[in-house]
């Protein structure tokens, strides 16, 4: 039986991946930070299955507390280390730059440094991300320029770069995944995407008038967020350590999404969409496509929801409340 340790479980990513680990036998330990609201909802469906639940362990910590995580990491001796802990949102990175490299940035130097201090021979991997790139033209690949656009795309391509050092200078398994957008039922609440879904479920039920959006011409690479965690899983388990995109190699617009989600409920996007300047960012990012080909041929990973399959999951999500 193997052990993994995730930071940033209680995030979309970290709880499909820990779902994903446990149907595979694994022990799962996960770091969650103290709050004084529930932040463990999204676990919720592993505590209803007793024989899997008593694989999962919870430890309250921060990325931003190098000490405590070599305390647990010399506790639990963990096989496989996750790191997808971050401060994640874009547009929030421009508001708070410095907290936003200090858990994103520094963060995964702290997980990647406290795993040599404990000297615990674990396999690594860390969450990277699409807007690496930044305004680099598309597609993108393992060798495309990374050129950031954000505090967020900047603070993750230095926990980027930390991982390839790390394997290059201490020989550690040490691996990063270059997620593009990823979805889910799971996403928060504050980003695009969902915001979009929530919205159509309220406007259908006449909860809600209208939705203020900002660049409805940026275009992603979305894909869901559960296939994801098997490529992160592909990576870490592979005979030797590689970096490596994931993504669908297809883009599309929040306007292509918007129309799509509120077309799903017989509804005319147009009518119910805004425009506000105030979720406009200072430096736009205009197309992520993915060019997940080494992906497919090194892990043989390939996506199996595609993006109108993910943008009905997601809508009939948010739709359940109000039935």
């Amino acid at each position: 039986m193997r052990t993994a340790f995730i930071t940033g479980i209680s995030g979309q990513d970290g709880s499909y991946l820990a779902e994903f680990l446990l149907a595979r036998g694994y022990t799962v330990h996960g770091l969650v930070r103290r709050s004084s609201s529930v932040t463990t909802w999204r676990l919720d469906g592993i505590y209803e299955a007793p024989q899997e639940a008593e694989r999962l362990i919870l430890h309250y910590g921060d990325v931003t507390d190098g000490v405590s995580l070599s305390r647990l990491f010399a506790e639990i001796r963990p096989d496989e280390v996750y790191n997808l802990a971050a401060q994640s949102h874009v547009m929030v990175s421009f508001q708070l730059p410095e907290a936003t490299a200090d858990a994103t940035a520094l963060g995964a130097l702290r997980v990647l440094e406290a795993l040599r201090a404990a000297s615990v021979d674990a396999r690594f991997y860390q969450a990277s991300s699409s807007e690496m790139f930044g305004s680099t033209p598309p597609p993108q690949n393992e060798i495309s320029r990374l050129h950031p656009r954000s505090p967020y795309g900047v603070s993750k391509v230095f926990a980027h770069h930390a991982t390839v050092n790390y394997r290059e200078a201490y020989d550690m398994f040490a691996v990063s995944g270059i997620l593009f957008n990823h979805e889910s039922p799971r996403r928060g609440e504050t980003f695009v995407t969902r915001k979009i879904t929530r919205a159509v479920a309220a406007i259908e039920a006449g909860r809600q008038e209208h939705l203020y959006l900002g660049n409805l011409d940026a275009r992603r690479d979305w894909g869901f967020a559960g296939d994801y965690v098997d490529a992160m899983w592909r990576m870490v388990t592979a005979d030797e350590p590689a970096d490596f995109v994931i993504g669908t190699g297809v883009a599309h617009s929040v306007r292509e999404f918007c129309e799509l989600a509120f077309g799903h409920v017989g509804l005319d996007w147009e009518r119910y969409v805004r425009h506000d300047d105030r979720y406009e960012r200072p430096a736009e990012v205009e197309n992520l496509v993915a060019d997940a080909s080494a992906a497919e041929a090194q892990l043989g990973w390939t996506p199996t929801v595609d993006f109108a399959s993910l943008v009905a999951m997601m809508v009939e999500a948010d739709r359940a409340p109000y039935r």
